[in-house]
């Protein structure tokens, strides 16, 4: 428990910081995907498959020297964030994306129809009636997130993910690498049902 208490805070700052990066950055990326102009729509949408396209081990180590010029090193829990999050922006937009295309397109020819501007539909109609698959979106975003971090151990990004190699597997400590699944298992557990209660409260659909 000595080991696992801090490791699992360390998981916890890294995805919470994580995801309040990705959203800031994700959101507008994922509304310009799906509004903006089409040449604006067109360049981000390669930007954002070439970053899916990267494995997050192998993005990881190739942003290591955008990691270290933010963090001003390339390991610990804080220096994890920054390939976390640039890892998940992408994913994130993309699900915004997806979010917004399900919402009746009447709404936005309706907010058209009385003299609304682009970005008061955006703000006023397509986000509002969009927030429970964002929400939904946001969940799937915050579990990868999880696993993320947990893959970060494997270049010293400390938490759940450092302690589960570095006891559980260099040194071959079964019961830690155990109590590691254990708590992923948990958190991802917690996350999912809280993110699903949620969606369905916001749901004006139900």
């Amino acid at each position: 428990m000595d080991l696992l208490l801090p490791a699992t805070g360390e998981t916890l700052r890294m995805v919470g910081l994580a995801t309040l990066f990705t959203v800031l950055g994700g959101l507008p990326l994922g509304v310009l995907l799906g509004h903006g102009p089409v040449g604006v729509r067109h360049l981000l949408g390669l930007i954002v498959n070439i970053g899916r396209s990267l494995p997050f081990i192998i993005l990881m180590i190739a942003v290591i020297p955008v990691t270290r010029a933010i963090a001003g090193t390339s390991i610990g829990t804080d220096a994890a964030v920054v390939p976390l999050t640039i890892g998940a922006i992408p994913f994130f937009a993309r699900l915004v994306e997806s979010a917004l295309a399900e919402v009746d397109p009447g709404l936005s020819e309706a907010g058209h129809a009385f003299g609304a501007s682009r970005t008061q539909i955006i703000a006023r109609i397509l986000l509002p009636e969009a927030l429970p698959a964002l929400i939904r979106g946001l969940t799937l975003t915050v579990v990868a997130l999880i696993g993320y971090s947990a893959m970060a151990g494997v270049i010293g990004g400390g938490g759940l993910g450092y302690l589960a190699i570095r006891y559980g597997y260099q040194r071959f400590e079964t019961d830690v690498m155990l109590a590691t699944v254990a708590v992923l298992i948990g958190l991802v557990q917690l996350i999912q049902l809280a993110g699903d209660r949620l969606a369905r409260r916001l749901d004006r659909r139900r």
